[in-house]
């Protein structure tokens, strides 16, 4: 790639804070500070970009203070994962729709039809392994290809962008969202100091400041999210002609989260939310499902985009480079033991197969880097590929050997090459042509810790980003900045956050400080580049405008009492199951109710278990007795003022007022609530269900 970059430098020095390359911020010894050193005493004089081979080239092996600093976070946390510590594991099928011979010769992508294996694992990144499932936080999207060529894992996230641009700043990054290390909390959350300082000294997290103070940090579930291989990758076919692709996970059961008084409920409800989600529906066999998609372009698009690829903070708004959807993820199959399979396996960036290749992203070349460190000290040894879950399902032959947990070894005479013995005595030998092989790009430039000056845009793009977002989503915005910088105890981090929010939206900064009272508004922080205020907005960035067009695969709980109308239970159950949605029955007892016709129901949840944050959707259908009792139980009264704040649909019995007006809302209901008086009029309730929330409530209740 040869885009032409004026390089900024990183060494030089300040009094105390400057701006540097690209508008972030360094503070540099001076006075009583203390200059900051490897282990080894070494002065530093960049702690903020990696040695790189040119402005916007590769970085260099080379790179000690890297090396080391990385190599130091890898080890941080035996056996627990330092990041992504909370996940969860399944099985799958990956299946091509067509041959992509013309941009890959990756062999799982020549031919149509062409099934191949995987795994993947979910998770949070912030929380420890016994945090809550919904906390605000970005979730891991991490998937493996069992392909006859070997492993390739795709390991991203569920948002397309990044707080950091060079990876030298992970363990940063990460230190500044974990808990605070003199007091041990919060757990599973940014809303704190440290996490705020961190980001209102680092302009390049402001993109993705605004992704994660979107709903996109509270997914309704695993199977409702997208991923992204987050990174610009690049495709090469048998010609050696290289495509710039970047990846994308699409659920084909649409978009969908919950809202934030939603999500604390539900941690204290079930803080296996998401576990017990994905577990349940593929038990079921309402399989869930992804369709793979490639953002394709060249050179002459990367030298044409406003900015650079290889910034690990951007997007390509799809609407510049359309989505070719190539193949479908099903996942199907459980994993049989827990830590045999999620807790064990170990995902690479750099697991790539011949035909997918790197870019020069500084963020990429970090990951594969940092991967082996951890996967080392996690799993005791250099063996961790013989473990089952990561080991390829294809022949696997080397000169490899020994160490901790050995399962293979090299067979016969020779454990070395090149040797002279001959055939199977010899052993594997290199394929010059079907192995992989880098794309040989060139590379050219000063040996320097250095960032790019195309990388210098920090708030187009959260700009962008913002306006894409439904008047609703951008309301959940402004209040999740609100809460989280309301738990930040310096008022000075305060300011600073929204001194850059100044940049990105004057009426969001407005909303942001107002609702933390700020006594004045800040002046807008310095920007390395102006803010580019008419980026086209793009639909693709909004959960609501990409939802479903069906209630498939969501969940509703009917609240029942003794006597429930048969006929009503039956017609809901009906349509339910003609939609293909599940439901869950909850009662004042878990054994279940009597039915007006003298059967027996049987219970899934008991009330105070049963709370309707775990439902997409409650329907209340009991008999006047039944509603009078229910009208002096809490959780009751609880369970249908919670679905009325969390705009969810709601049916009801004409009996249930009693126990409405007892929850206060009697004179509110709306249209998102809908009176059932006969079966017939289930139909009309799971087709209002197809919106999943009824948003103009909002206005009325506050629920974020």
């Amino acid at each position: 790639m040869s885009k032409k970059t004026k390089a900024a430098s990183a060494q030089s020095r300040g009094e105390t804070l400057h701006a540097g390359n690209g508008g972030e911020i360094h503070q540099t010894a001076g006075g009583d500070v203390p200059v900051m050193t490897t282990q080894g005493g070494m002065p530093v004089s960049d702690d903020q970009n990696s040695l790189k081979a040119g402005a916007r080239g590769p970085t260099l092996l080379e790179d000690q203070h890297f090396r080391e600093k990385i190599f130091h976070f890898d080890h941080e946390r035996i056996p627990e994962r330092v990041v992504h510590a909370r996940g969860y594991g399944a099985h799958g099928v990956f299946e091509t729709y067509e041959t992509l011979a013309d941009i890959t010769k990756a062999d799982l992508f020549q031919r149509a039809g062409e099934k191949t294996e995987m795994f993947v694992r979910f998770s949070t990144v912030a929380g420890n392994k016994g945090s809550g499932d919904l906390a605000r936080d970005v979730r891991g999207f991490a998937t493996r290809f069992y392909t006859k060529e070997g492993n390739w894992d795709l390991v991203g996230n569920n948002i397309p962008v990044f707080f950091i641009q060079d990876a030298i700043k992970f363990p940063d990054l990460i230190h500044a969202a974990k808990a605070e290390p003199d007091r041990g909390f919060p757990q599973a959350q940014t809303a704190h100091d440290n996490f705020w300082d961190f980001i209102s000294l680092t302009p390049e997290a402001m993109n993705m400041a605004l992704w994660i103070m979107s709903d996109r940090t509270i997914p309704r579930s695993f199977r409702f999210m997208e991923g992204f291989g987050v990174h610009t990758f690049r495709m090469i076919n048998a010609e050696g002609k290289s495509t710039f692709v970047k990846f994308h996970w699409k659920p084909k059961q649409g978009l969908q989260s919950v809202v934030w008084n939603e999500a604390l409920k539900l941690n204290g409800a079930d803080p296996d939310f998401h576990r017990r989600d994905l577990w349940d529906a593929i038990k079921a066999g309402d399989y869930p499902e992804w369709e793979l998609g490639l953002q394709l372009f060249d050179e002459k698009f990367a030298e044409e985009f406003e900015f650079d690829v290889l910034d690990a903070t951007k997007i390509i708004p799809e609407e510049q480079v359309p989505i070719r959807i190539v193949g479908k993820m099903t996942l199907d199959r459980c994993v049989e033991n827990f830590f045999q399979e999620t807790e064990q396996v170990a995902f690479q960036t750099g697991n790539v197969v011949p035909g997918i290749d790197f870019s020069n992203d500084p963020l990429l070349q970090g990951r594969n880097f940092s991967y082996l460190d951890t996967q080392l000290k996690r799993l005791g040894g250099p063996n961790f590929t013989h473990i089952p879950v990561n080991a390829p399902r294809c022949p696997v032959h080397s000169f490899q050997q020994d160490g901790h947990m050995s399962m293979r070894n090299p067979r016969g005479r020779a454990n070395y090459e090149p040797n002279s013995w001959g055939g199977e005595k010899g052993g594997p030998r290199e394929a010059p042509e079907a192995g992989f092989s880098s794309y040989p790009e060139e590379i050219s430039g000063q040996k320097a810790r250095v960032r790019s000056e195309t990388f210098a845009d920090h708030y187009s793009q959260a700009r962008q980003f913002y306006l894409s977002q439904t008047e609703t989503e951008q309301t959940h915005i402004g209040n999740a900045f609100v809460f989280e910088l309301s738990k930040v105890e310096t008022m000075a981090i305060r300011s600073n956050v929204v001194a850059h929010l100044r940049n990105v939206d004057e009426d969001l900064a407005k909303t942001v400080a107002d609702g933390l009272r700020l006594q004045e508004m800040p002046a807008a922080a310095k920007a390395a580049r102006p803010t580019i205020m008419d980026l086209a907005k793009s639909d693709k960035l909004s959960i609501i405008l990409n939802g479903p067009d069906s209630f498939k695969g969501r969940k509703i709980g009917i609240l029942v009492s003794d006597g429930v109308d048969t006929a009503l239970l039956d017609g809901l159950k009906a349509a339910i199951a003609a939609e293909g949605a599940m439901m869950e029955i909850v009662a004042p007892m878990v054994g279940g109710v009597t039915t007006s016709d003298g059967g027996f129901v049987e219970a899934k949840q008991k009330i105070d278990g049963g709370p309707s944050m775990l439902y997409d959707a409650v329907a209340v259908l009991v008999s006047k007795d039944g509603a009078t009792l229910l009208s002096k139980e809490a959780t009751a009264k609880d369970f249908v003022t919670d679905a009325f704040a969390h705009c969810k649909f709601i049916a009801y019995s004409p009996e249930a007022m009693t126990l409405f007006e007892k929850a206060g809302i009697k004179d509110d209901l709306d249209e998102g609530c809908i009176s059932m008086s006969s079966a017939k009029e289930a139909k009309a309730f799971i087709a209002q269900c197809r919106k999943l929330r009824h948003w103009p409530r909002e206005t009325m209740v506050d629920v974020v």
